[in-house]
């Protein structure tokens, strides 16, 4: 009897310890950041030049803008996953900027040699120094932006297109929440009540009333399809979702592949109207 009491009293502090553990590093689970080296913009997207984004809480982040052919272009604004830096979606930019669109590739605090640590609050003033810098810097016309996001960056792009509605919204891999996501990966630990960031993809765009284009993976073993095409049943403003069938989450056919760039120009046609 003593001894089964003992084993589990050792179960039961191995798991509070595990949980505590959890709480602790989840950022550093959740949050993948490299710093690089980075090569100049114009090394990596042709026509691109580095820029610095300032943000409210006076944090300088790296970026690069690719500027369109015309003054009145559609401009891109990319968020990226929580994975890596900019230089890792220049594929994404070269094939955008060739199809006559502007692009700004930024890094979130903590990524791509940038100061501060992310969070979900964090990651809400750096896109939002990204669409000031567009807006007052680049002069690129508030209806003629789209916002484009990749798995996090969809979190991250739909909560400023809440507040700030874009010509656009397109979200590539979206998740329902990140709880719902990283309940997928640890099935065995109580993920909805330990996380700090909530990123509420699926409840904030059943409040974006823009066109808005869901693409994903068929076979994404990081963010169920399922779960893709959630988000896109909430969406207010679906323009149309798209499906490439057998893409893992990160096969560059979600990178910079035909359906997904068509996706996106084909919104941008749309928003800038006849």
């Amino acid at each position: 009897m003593r001894s089964g009491l003992r084993a589990a009293v050792v179960v039961v502090v191995l798991l509070a310890l595990l949980v505590g553990l959890m709480w602790a590093l989840q950022r550093r689970l959740v949050y993948l950041p490299d710093d690089g080296p980075l090569p100049a913009a114009a090394d990596a997207v042709p026509g691109g030049r580095d820029v610095r984004l300032t943000t409210v809480d006076g944090l300088s982040l790296g970026a690069w803008f690719v500027p369109g052919p015309a003054a009145d272009a559609p401009a891109v604004l990319v968020a990226n996953g929580n994975g890596g830096h900019r230089g890792l979606r220049a594929p994404l930019a070269r094939a955008l900027s060739s199809a006559g669109l502007a692009v700004l590739l930024f890094d979130y605090r903590g990524y791509g040699g940038n100061p501060g640590s992310p969070s979900e609050e964090g990651l809400a003033l750096d896109v939002r120094a990204a669409r000031a810098w567009l807006l007052e810097e680049a002069g690129v016309p508030a209806d003629r932006l789209l916002y484009y996001g990749e798995s996090l960056g969809c979190a991250v792009v739909t909560e400023l297109a809440v507040e700030h509605p874009s010509a656009g919204l397109v979200l590539r891999s979206p998740f329902v929440d990140l709880a719902a996501v990283g309940s997928e990966h640890y099935p065995f630990l109580p993920v909805r009540l330990l996380l700090r960031d909530r990123y509420p993809v699926a409840e904030q765009v059943a409040r974006v009333r823009v066109p808005t284009t869901v693409v994903y993976g068929g076979a994404d073993t990081i963010v169920p399809p399922s779960q893709s095409r959630r988000v896109a049943d909430a969406a207010a403003g679906l323009h149309r979702r798209v499906e490439v069938p057998g893409a893992d989450h990160n096969d560059a056919v979600l990178l910079d592949g035909a359906a997904l760039v068509d996706a996106v120009v084909e919104l941008a046609a749309l928003t800038a109207g006849p």
